[in-house]
């Protein structure tokens, strides 16, 4: 078992996952503490003025993984679909990511259209990589709950199941906030489960006690990172204090790593 897998099979003590869209970011995040690092697909999008869930960047998350990969810290890719539904191709971009030095990766099978990619060909991408880059930790996520069924619960659990069988380290139900499902789905799914935290579900420590194993940020913290950059240029102008950030020199600090 990698180091990184191990951190998924902690019980009670599930991996908090922040995610980050630069390497600044990721070393800030790895040097306070933090065992692993995600990133987001959101903010790696955004950040370059392109659309997230469109198969868009793939260019810029290979570019960011490479820049992340010297930085002495776990991490693991959200590569949302995989940018492809080849799993050739998909198996192609894990073996560039783990070149890089990542050692994980997260493929979702929502697509732009709001629509579920069908069953086996995301099963199929998740099997490709898995036999391309054994090592690599695939986190298959399921996006029946972000795409308005009225029971969600069946079709979440027989996907999740193919992807494990395809060979899914990990599993991912983002949507997902009622305790009582979470708990069921923990005990179905065999393979560790990835839970969303959102303001309106389960906290941290409730999510440990349903025996979830990795508690994902998603794009939160570049949400956050947003309005906190809007509301520092209006407490400015407004004549408000503000702060505290980080120093010039302990930006440069984590760059230069």
């Amino acid at each position: 078992m990698t180091p990184f897998a191990a951190l998924h099979h902690r019980p009670g003590h599930p991996l908090l996952l922040p995610n980050a869209w630069d390497h600044a970011t990721a070393a800030a995040l790895a040097a306070a503490g933090h065992a692993a690092i995600g990133t987001t697909s959101l903010g790696v999008a955004a950040a370059a003025g392109l659309p997230d869930g469109a198969a868009a960047t793939r260019a810029e998350t290979v570019r960011l993984a490479r820049r992340l990969g010297g930085g002495g810290f776990l991490f693991s890719v959200d590569a949302e679909s995989g940018f492809s539904d080849d799993p050739d191709e998909v198996a192609a971009l894990a073996v560039e990511l783990a070149r890089a030095g990542a050692v994980g990766i997260n493929l979702e099978d929502g697509r732009a259209d709001g629509t579920l990619a069908p069953l086996a060909v995301h099963a199929a991408k998740v099997a490709a990589v898995k036999a391309a880059v054994p090592e690599l930790f695939v986190n298959a996520r399921t996006d029946t709950y972000w795409h308005g069924q009225d029971d969600p619960e069946p079709e979440t659990l027989r996907r999740l199941d193919a992807y494990r069988q395809a060979g899914a380290d990990g599993v991912f139900a983002p949507g997902l906030t009622e305790p009582a499902a979470i708990g069921r789905l923990v005990g179905a799914v065999g393979v560790p489960l990835n839970i969303l935290w959102t303001p309106t579900g389960p906290g941290l420590a409730e999510l440990a006690a349903l025996g979830v194993a990795r508690v994902s940020l998603g794009s939160l913290l570049y949400r956050s990172a947003l309005a906190a950059a809007v509301a520092t240029a209006a407490a400015v102008a407004a004549g408000e204090p503000v702060g505290p950030v980080p120093g010039y020199a302990e930006v440069q600090a984590l760059n230069g790593r």
